[in-house]
Order: C-alpha cells, then sequence, then structure tokens
C-alpha cells in the first residue's frame, strides 16, 4: 500500500556530488520521519540523515559539514544533497519513512552510490 521510490543514485569520482529524491505515495498514515540510511557491503545498514514533520533534523557524525536533507511535507518528498563525496560513502542507499507512533515504517529498493576514481 506504500510506496517509497528513490532516485539519483550513480557513479561520482571523489570530491563529486550527488543528489538523491525519494518520493513516498499511496500511505494512510501521516510520515513523521523521513529519512536515509546506507550500507555498504559487508556491514551494518546505518544512519545517514533523518528529518521530521517539523524540521528537525540528525546527520550521522561522518556526513555532518557535507550531506544536506530536506523534505516536502506536502508532497512526502525527502531529498539528500551530497558533496564532497569519499569513497567510504559508496553504500547503496535506502531511504526510509516512519510514522511518529513508530509503527508504521517502510523501506525504498535503494539506490546505489559509488565514489570512486
Amino acid at each position: 500500500q506504500v510506496q517509497v521510490v528513490e532516485s539519483g543514485g550513480g557513479l561520482v569520482q571523489p570530491g563529486g556530488s550527488l543528489r538523491l529524491s525519494c518520493a513516498a505515495s499511496g500511505s494512510s498514515f501521516s510520515i513523521w520521519r523521513m529519512g536515509w540510511y546506507r550500507q555498504a557491503p559487508g556491514k551494518q545498514r546505518e544512519l545517514v540523515a533523518t528529518i521530521t514533520s517539523i524540521g528537525v533534523r540528525n546527520y550521522a557524525d561522518s556526513v555532518k559539514g557535507r550531506f544536506t536533507i530536506s523534505r516536502d511535507n506536502v508532497q512526502n518528498t525527502v531529498t539528500l544533497q551530497m558533496i564532497s563525496l569519499k569513497p567510504e560513502d559508496t553504500a547503496v542507499y535506502y531511504c526510509n519513512v516512519a510514522s511518529f507512533a513508530g509503527d508504521q515504517q517502510h523501506w525504498g529498493q535503494g539506490t546505489q552510490v559509488t565514489v570512486s576514481s
């Protein structure tokens, strides 16, 4: 019933930039938090950045100052502007949407970000 679709991944050189987008649709609940998580091969999925409906942002220490998350509450979209990308940013990036109570949570299919020269 809920669709979460990411886009914007790709191959970029170190120091480059990418912008990821995510759109959620078909939900029967108000989305409280939207965000991005990533998972590199052989590693645990980790939080990258989240943003609540009231604009509170949370960033992983590793991306602070380089990534910016933003949101459109009306369209239920979230974007992640990534600059100064590093090889260690290489991962599959997943969009996550969640209700305030936490009883509803949905994931996108993921989009690959590869940072390599």
